[in-house]
């Protein structure tokens, strides 16, 4: 196990030495994660002060209104990303369809990212996040996208909150690094992330539940609540699925009457955060599926999702599988 305190680079480098076959790509592809990680967090840090607070003025593919700091930290991972020269393509939440920088031409990896989840809550100081989820290049075109989440090579989250934190697995379990800004690197806080076999905390929105399609979740949820357990949801899904993995429980997100396929988007939200709760001892489904079982059939299709300790999962899945 790598000692606390290791900075970010080093882990990376020091994983790549356990795989003699490795080229070294994916290594510089997640380092490229890391410095725009370190940029946006910056931003964020100052967004209270600098004019990059409130809205954009526009709408995403999503139909979502486009924050100024959501903009900026799209442009940034994509410039990021692209000067790596490790993606062939890039799939960004905000934009229609994927990008295919000339830098990536002969790049072993495609990545999908969500630049600032839950970047409503931007205005009112709630943390938000960065998410992203690399698979391999196949076929050379845009359908490298549509892969199964349990091919993912690497998948991770960013924090921004009282800490800057850097959650990453690579298919063989997971680590946290906190952002040390004295001497601007993540160093290895978590080693080894598990979730609790068992929580005590669920998260999800009840002021929904007369529109949940599933009148069993209902029964479900008031079953927790017979069991003592208490209700924590933020509306980001970065700030509440990590939660969930240090604490333990169920976090979910379920279709409704409105948004009848889910609201959450597989490429660049469930399918990752998924990876990450099962290298850590979790589980994640739709509500009949694993997550990393389903084929993408759009880069922007969305998903139910239900994500946490294999005892709340489990017992989920009684009630609605």
């Amino acid at each position: 196990m790598a000692k606390i305190g290791i900075d970010l680079n080093r882990f990376i480098l020091e994983e790549e030495r356990k795989y003699p076959e490795a080229t070294g790509s994916l290594s510089i592809a997640l380092m490229a994660i890391e410095s725009a990680a370190k940029i946006i967090a910056s931003h964020v840090r100052m967004a209270g002060l600098a004019d990059i607070l409130g809205q954009a003025g526009k709408v995403n593919v999503q139909g979502e209104e486009v924050q100024k700091l959501d903009e900026l930290s799209n442009e940034i991972l994509i410039r990021h990303l692209s000067d790596s020269g490790q993606f062939y393509a890039l799939a960004s939440e905000e934009l229609d369809e994927p990008i295919f920088p000339p830098q990536g031409v002969d790049a072993n990896y495609v990545i999908a990212f969500d630049p600032l989840d839950g970047s409503s809550n931007i205005d009112v100081n709630v943390s938000i996040g960065t998410i992203f989820s690399i698979h391999r290049r196949v076929t050379g075109t845009a359908d490298d996208f549509l892969q199964e989440g349990y091919k993912q090579v690497a998948a991770g989250y960013i924090i921004y909150g009282s800490s800057t934190m850097f959650v990453l697995t690579t298919g063989n379990g997971v680590n946290g690094f906190t952002l040390d800004p004295a001497v601007g690197m993540f160093l290895l806080s978590h080693p080894d992330m598990k979730i609790p076999e068992k929580g005590k905390i669920y998260s999800i929105n009840e002021a929904n539940a007369k529109k949940w399609t599933d009148p069993n979740l209902v029964k479900y949820i008031e079953t927790l609540k017979d069991e003592g357990y208490t209700t924590r949801y933020i509306g980001s899904m970065v700030a509440d699925v990590h939660r969930t993995l240090i604490k333990g429980g169920m976090f979910g997100y379920p279709a409704d009457r409105k948004n009848t396929s889910g609201k959450l988007r597989l490429l660049y939200e469930a399918a990752p955060m998924a990876f990450i709760i099962e290298q850590a001892g979790g589980k994640a489904t739709d509500g009949k599926t694993d997550i990393l079982q389903i084929k993408p059939t759009d880069i922007h299709q969305r998903t139910p999702v239900f994500l946490g300790s294999k005892k709340e999962i489990n017992q989920l899945l009684e009630f609605i599988g």
